[in-house]
């Protein structure tokens, strides 16, 4: 079984209890399934769940270079060097990023609003990107857009190999066919 999750903002990605805390079993009533990868609990998008520890593995082990689509809503306007500095690898310190696309996008269509929403600054503009990893350490892509001067306000995982979010609003979730991976 394979679930597709559109994790709201805020929630913890696990199953076990958090107290004070919304976590994975306030949304999806499946049991015995478990996040392939995670979301940061200030991220939000798709996250995908199952009962298959070899397909979970597949999903989340860099190794099989699964395509992860994220869209950045960053502080300023990214230049033209930075975004080359995203698809070229980022040194992040500990390590330097593998090669990635990116680009700027206009605000994705049919976005929801983040509730909370996030700190606007009247003098300061925002802007969005678009990230394709294959890789995944944990803060990578607010630690990459950070890196080039332009830090992530909110991030969003569009999609997983061809799944995406169409037509999942915040909490919500649908079976997909692992074909769709890749």
């Amino acid at each position: 079984m394979l679930i597709a999750l559109n994790k709201p903002f805020g929630v913890v990605c696990k199953f076990s209890p958090e107290p004070g805390r919304r976590t994975l079993t306030d949304y999806v009533p499946v049991r015995n399934v478990y996040p392939a990868g995670r979301l940061d609990t200030d991220s939000e998008g798709l996250l995908l769940l199952t009962d298959d520890g070899a397909l979970q593995a597949r999903i989340a082990n860099p190794r099989h270079k699964l395509a992860k689509v994220y869209w950045a809503q960053v502080e300023g306007n990214p230049t033209d060097a930075a975004v080359v500095t995203l698809q070229r690898g980022v040194d992040l310190g500990d390590f330097v990023t593998k090669p990635a696309g990116a680009r700027r996008i206009d605000e994705p269509s049919g976005l929801w609003p983040r509730d909370p929403p996030i700190r606007y600054r009247a003098k300061i503009p925002t802007a969005w990107l678009e990230l394709v990893l294959r890789e995944g350490k944990n803060r990578q892509v607010r630690r990459m857009t950070a890196r080039v001067g332009f830090p992530t306000l909110r991030l969003v995982r569009a999609a997983i190999g061809r799944i995406d979010l169409t037509g999942l609003a915040p909490g919500g979730w649908r079976e997909v066919d692992v074909e769709n991976l890749s």
